[in-house]
């Protein structure tokens, strides 16, 4: 089932309202997905490379490498230089115990097991700030509740997605993906998605064009809200089988798998609301 949201500010003077705003659109879809949760947003680039990690003693992690860290839960962004990625990613690399979660000059992502009003509490999310962010809520129903298993999926650099729905050829698009150089950590199609959409843009794409490049490569049913460094986007595949709607003011746009995840948003009363047409993607981008 599960239920997914997003948020894209227009106005400057509204990003710091995001995090409230996202964390109440993601508790709202509750009913749709229990089991857990997870976000993903895109802040202010401060001229480091954001690496979010997850696992135990990361206050000890951080201070051994000699970096500035944001401590929230299980999880940790670590603020790292640019002319020290290839020294940490090797420390990384070599701690079992650490999982890297996300990574990019503007996105933090966080996901755990449990209540989406619960996750959303737990790292702070209404007290960030940021352009834009997505979210999403899962109701595990072909397999375990983990925290692996929460979305977003992120596969490049300040890229990530979330996926209502199913799609049909995800193996066989894993292992051409795996030939391309992506590796996988779980076998949630929704990651393969993730991979896809990452190989078309390091291909050459714009996110606008790798969402309608997959209109013919992904089969399945599905809805994909897709946040960048400075794009979101959604698409929904021809046949449109998961519920989904849009609403747009000179301020913000909005997506919600059910429009009450989106009442509460500033001036929805004068906002544009529609539902997303069937294999049309939508896409907004903003300066840096």
């Amino acid at each position: 089932m599960c239920g997914i949201v997003g948020l894209f500010l227009k106005h400057p003077g509204l990003e710091h309202e995001l995090g409230g705003h996202l964390a109440a659109m993601l508790a709202t879809m509750r009913d749709r997905g229990p089991d857990s949760a997870g976000f993903a947003v895109f802040g202010r680039d401060d001229g480091t490379v954001k690496i979010t990690v997850r696992g135990p003693g990361l206050s000890a992690l951080a201070a051994r490498l000699e970096l500035d860290a944001d401590l929230r839960d299980t999880h940790a962004v670590l603020h790292v230089p640019a002319s020290r990625m290839e020294e940490v990613r090797t420390a990384l690399a070599s701690d079992p115990a650490v999982t890297i979660v996300g990574e990019g000059q503007r996105m933090e992502l966080y996901k755990e097991v449990g209540l989406p009003a619960d996750v959303a509490a737990r790292f702070g999310l209404s007290a960030m700030a940021g352009t834009h962010g997505i979210g999403h809520t899962r109701m595990a129903t072909e397999s375990a509740v983990t925290t692996n298993g929460a979305h977003p999926y992120t596969t490049g650099p300040d890229q990530c997605l979330v996926h209502n729905g199913s799609l049909s050829n995800h193996n066989a698009l894993r292992r051409r993906l795996v030939r391309e150089g992506y590796a996988f950590e779980t076998e949630n199609d929704t990651e393969v998605a993730a991979a896809y959409l990452s190989w078309r843009m390091r291909e050459g794409d714009t996110l606008e064009g790798a969402l309608h490049a997959g209109l013919k490569d992904l089969d399945g049913f599905y809805t994909f809200v897709v946040g960048t460094r400075t794009g979101f986007a959604v698409l929904r595949d021809p046949v449109c089988c998961k519920p989904a709607v849009m609403a747009e003011t000179a301020q913000w746009v909005a997506f919600g798998s059910e429009y009450r995840a989106l009442v509460n948003l500033p001036g929805i009363a004068d906002a544009r609301v529609w539902e997303p047409e069937p294999a049309r993607v939508y896409a907004w981008e903003r300066a840096a």
